[in-house]
């Protein structure tokens, strides 16, 4: 009898894999622009409040 190996677990963690990766990518992006976006709204606050 031949062995035929199981492959869908495979697919599985790869997909995983990709998840997280992306998950990582956002964290660090939304990290980085958080910062900056929190910014730009307090000049704009402050500028709101001086005119």
């Amino acid at each position: 009898m031949l062995y035929m190996p199981r492959e869908e677990g495979q697919g599985l963690v790869e997909y995983a894999l990709i998840l997280v990766l992306i998950a990582i990518v956002v964290i660090v992006i939304l990290t980085v622009l958080g910062t900056q976006v929190s910014t730009v709204f307090s000049r704009i606050s402050a500028g709101l409040g001086t005119s």
